[in-house]
């Protein structure tokens, strides 16, 4: 073996040599690294099994089921009250003992609208905000709600489950004695009615599911049980029966369903007893037969026709009827007015009505349910104790609007007055609510397309104000029709309805440039010349955009 073979073998034990020790190191050292990381992961708890995530499951209940079949169902109402409106809320309805009449019974339950609800407000806060729910009861869009919920309003906007649109509502009719108002929204498309239950089946005991939007959380349920039946909670109001419940009710609660077992609505929560202002697990929800009949007497004529016999009585100890030789009935404290009903018929004051139609009278809001719920223009038979002797009257049921037109104390402070309650009537035609002009030669030039009518104001809660149109701006197409004059304006819109979709594209000039171009035009007319002056400065035309919106 010559000496360059021997230096070539033993270059190559000296670097097998290096890489074996090399090796040996890097293994050496991963296994030391490994020892102290797995001694740090199990020092903390070492004898601990990581947790795992089960795949989802629906458990499902009974409950559950309700929840989801309302959802469709149950809308959220926001309503913008003028501060005007919101100050001027106090009510002096005195007269207790009237048919009907007597203190506003929902004023010390206005809590019930939600944390924006209208309080006292320094005159230069102009309007603000309150809201509540309320259920549809028609594919067209039908929507029962409380009146307080809506009242003094002048724009409600309703929202849909899983729908991002606001839809503008308008009242159909109101009523004041039970606290209900329904409401009309279109969508052009049907929508999903609840169903409705009697309350007369409704036991103590019953499951109660409340649902609607306290606090403003939208779509929240509520549980609980009936915990009384027919609850009187203002003396001397007959038309308010309510069934108690302790399912959480709270603000913002106002105007939605309360429902059985069998997703059917059996009342509309209106009240909550409360020294806090929250739910303390006693609601009260009017009757859904109640609401039925307020309901298809609002749909036919706009209002509440309830029958009145004209007269006046008190609240009338057992005693006193003991002492008087009865053991139910009425006291009539006064026969009004002198022409009304009962006048007529011959009744007088300190008479006792013990039967309607040979029908006991308990008391006062017995007396009340029956001549209410009785046809105007219909007889009743009254039976009369009259200083121990038993007489018989017929008296004819007038309608108590009209009887006590004159007398806002009995019938509402809202009939008759600057904001009384009529039948809806058919929208002629549909209006932005805006008022324009034709442009002059110098504005079309602020157009791209030199066409366009000015807007030269836009009314508070008009549906130009909606969409955010100002005065100054130029309206140049809707819904991609050109509008080159008032003209079009009118034909574009006349053939637009309730619900539909708008699209306005316009302009809106910059004060500046406008100003420039009127001042080009002046100066192009005193000297009757096309060219504008050298020193005139040319300013771009402003980009059009949309404004969009759903009409009201």
């Amino acid at each position: 073996m010559n000496l360059f073979d021997k230096m070539r073998q033993q270059k190559l034990m000296s670097i097998t040599l290096m890489v074996f020790t090399l090796s040996i190191g890097i293994l050496i050292g991963t296994l030391i690294n490994t020892q102290v990381h797995a001694a740090k992961g199990q020092a903390v708890a070492p004898d601990a099994t990581p947790l795992t995530i089960p795949k989802p499951v629906e458990i499902g209940s009974d409950f559950t089921k309700l929840a989801k079949k309302l959802q469709p169902s149950v809308v959220n109402i926001v309503v913008e009250v003028p501060a005007k409106a919101a100050s001027g809320r106090t009510r002096s309805r005195a007269g207790q003992g009237d048919e009907g009449g007597g203190d506003d019974p929902f004023e010390q339950f206005r809590g019930l609208l939600g944390p924006n609800a209208p309080q006292l407000v320094p005159p230069e806060e102009q309007r603000h905000e309150q809201s509540g729910t309320g259920f549809i009861v028609d594919k067209n869009g039908y929507i029962v709600t409380n009146n307080h919920v809506v009242e003094h309003g002048d724009k409600i906007m309703v929202k849909l489950h899983d729908d991002s649109t606001e839809y503008r509502a308008r009242i159909i009719g109101t009523d004041i004695e039970t606290d209900l108002a329904v409401l009309k929204i279109d969508v052009h498309r049907p929508l999903e009615p609840v169903s409705i239950g009697n309350s007369d089946s409704v036991q103590v005991g019953d499951w109660a599911v409340a649902i609607g939007s306290p606090f403003t959380l939208e779509e929240s349920v509520t549980a609980g049980i009936v915990s009384a039946l027919g609850r009187e909670i203002v003396p001397q109001h007959g038309f308010q029966r309510f069934i108690q419940t302790d399912a959480a009710i709270n603000p913002g609660n106002s105007g939605g369903p309360l429902v059985n077992m069998r997703s059917e609505v059996i009342g509309v929560n209106t009240m909550i007893a409360t020294s806090r202002g929250g739910s303390e697990g006693v609601g009260f929800a009017l009757p859904s037969n109640m609401v039925v009949r307020v309901y298809n007497d609002i749909i036919r004529d706009g209002s509440v026709s309830r029958g009145s016999i004209g007269i006046r009585f008190n609240d009338t100890k057992p005693e006193t009827l003991e002492g008087l030789g009865v053991n139910h009935g009425v006291l009539v404290r006064d026969v009004l007015p002198k022409d009304g009903p009962s006048a007529k018929a011959g009744l007088k004051a300190n008479d006792i009505i013990t039967t309607i139609n040979g029908q006991p009278v308990k008391d006062g809001d017995d007396l009340l349910s029956h001549v209410a719920d009785a046809a105007v223009g219909s007889q009743l038979t009254l039976g009369v104790d009259r200083d121990g002797k038993n007489m018989d009257f017929k008296v004819t049921v007038q309608d108590r609007k009209i009887l006590y037109a004159d007398n806002p104390d009995i019938v509402g402070e809202t009939f008759g007055g600057a904001e009384a309650v009529t039948k809806s009537e058919p929208a002629a035609g549909v209006k932005f609510g805006i008022t324009v002009r034709e442009l002059t030669e110098e504005e079309r030039n602020l157009t791209p397309d030199k066409h366009g009518i000015m807007v030269t104001s836009v009314p508070e809660n008009s549906f130009g104000e909606d969409i955010e149109l100002e005065k100054g701006d130029i309206i140049m197409a809707i819904n991609r029709h050109p509008v080159t004059s008032i003209d079009d304006l009118r034909k574009i819109t006349g053939s637009l309805k309730s619900g539909d979709a708008v699209a306005v594209l316009m302009v809106r000039p910059a004060e500046e440039a406008a100003r420039t171009q009127q001042v080009q035009g002046a100066i192009k007319g005193r000297r009757g010349s096309a060219n504008a002056p050298a020193a005139s400065v040319q300013q771009e035309t402003p980009e059009p955009e949309y404004k969009s919106g759903r009409l009201p």
